[in-house]
């Protein structure tokens, strides 16, 4: 199954970064450190460029975080990195971007929640002041819709309406319509305000996969404005990993989406940067971006009574991943290539064959060699006590003649 045409959005430029308008879809994350900790968020702000994410958002939460930005992302442009940074605002941003005109200067995006700006008219007044600064400083604004704090004034007004229809609908669809509904008409308001429609990203995030697709669905046949993607509030490890990717996968395969996130709840010894490898995978996964070559390797089987297949494929994805930014330089489009190590017989030599390079280790009952393939054909077979090594300089070799 192909996926579906990207749909078409507008273009909304974030500092260096392009989203939406056919551009690659965007990886962003965000910190979790306490912003006005400048060491600490400096540090992980890097690792997470490093690691792949092309926008990362700071929580500006209070004065003392607002009062640090501006050395965090001259400390980052000091030392050449360009990404963009991202303010999060709650509650207060209209004040913290008033008071710290630096902030709002620097700052490459402001992220607002139109649940929790402000009740009845203070709702309009304070959203207007951040729409006001945004237009004065030039800068793009995500709205960004979360059902945990959806606006309860607008959810009670919904309800209420549906109430008196003939047929009413179930109170789940009124929340989706309620969602989509705080979004654009957020979006209204601040066209209404001066805001250009290309300044402006949307989110409708929520914690049920099934819940955010069909809300997303919705508002992408209601827009043409660039959708930021997140199932939030995820989990932790294999449950928010395959609830962030089976969501967005959904949407992705549909066309819509520019740019995404992947929320993770943190665990121990569980760098932050899990978040932006698990949105890399996503997308190549899909085709839709590359970011390095991928390793097919087989699952283990009766046949496969050696381990060592098991710790060849670690140790390629390890070479691999401590090669890349050598290789990136070296080897134009190495990204794309896919390899293969594979445990046994059975599907080894197809899955070798089929890969750009792959080697068949030797599983139960079988002669203890290894053939490799490149390129299709059978190149070489290796035995012995060192496949590793032999089968890396092979890989190597490979790559210099492939795409150097």
């Amino acid at each position: 199954m192909k996926i579906q045409s990207r749909r078409k959005t507008l273009s909304v430029g974030v500092g260096n970064v392009l989203l939406g308008g056919g551009h690659p879809v965007v990886i962003q994350s965000m910190t979790d450190t306490p912003t006005a900790d400048v060491e600490r968020t400096l540090k992980q702000v890097i690792e997470l460029i490093e690691a792949g994410s092309e926008m990362v958002r700071l929580t500006v939460n209070d004065d003392a975080a607002a009062r640090v930005v501006p050395e965090i992302i001259a400390r980052l442009r000091g030392r050449g990195t360009t990404a963009p940074v991202i303010g999060d605002f709650h509650f207060n941003g209209h004040t913290l971007l008033a008071k710290h005109p630096d902030c709002a200067r620097l700052l490459d995006k402001y992220r607002i929640n139109p649940g929790n700006v402000g009740k009845r008219e203070k709702h309009d007044e304070n959203f207007a002041q951040i729409i006001k600064i945004a237009i004065d400083n030039n800068k793009p604004v995500r709205i960004g819709v979360n059902w945990g704090s959806l606006d309860q004034e607008l959810v009670t007004a919904l309800m209420d309406r549906n109430a008196r229809r003939k047929n009413p609908k179930d109170s789940k669809e009124v929340t989706y319509q309620a969602m989509v509904h705080s979004a654009l008409e957020s979006a209204a308001l601040a066209r209404k305000l001066g805001m250009k429609k290309d300044k402006i990203v949307i989110s409708v995030k929520m914690s049920v996969l099934q819940d955010m697709v069909t809300v997303y669905s919705q508002l992408a046949k209601e827009c043409d404005y660039a959708l930021h993607l997140g199932l939030t509030e995820a989990g932790a490890d294999v449950q928010g990993i395959a609830s962030s990717a089976a969501a967005l996968a959904i949407l992705l395969q549909q066309g819509i989406g520019d740019t995404i996130r992947v929320s993770l709840t943190p665990q121990p010894n569980v760098p932050r940067t899990r978040e932006v490898e698990v949105c890399k995978a996503i997308l190549q996964s899909l085709g839709l971006r590359y970011f390095a070559p991928s390793v097919t390797s087989c699952p283990g089987c009766g046949r496969t009574t050696s381990d060592y297949f098991q710790y060849l494929a670690k140790d390629i994805n390890e070479h691999i991943q401590r090669s890349m930014p050598v290789w990136k330089k070296q080897y134009p489009g190495v990204e794309r290539m896919k390899i293969a190590v594979m445990g046994c017989v059975v599907n080894g030599p197809g899955e070798s064959r089929h890969a750009d390079i792959g080697i068949s280790l030797p599983g139960a009952s079988e002669k203890p060699v290894a053939p490799v393939y490149a390129d299709g054909k059978q190149l070489t077979t290796l035995k012995g006590e060192h496949i590793k090594e032999e089968f890396t300089a092979i890989l190597e070799d490979y790559l210099r003649r492939k795409f150097a």
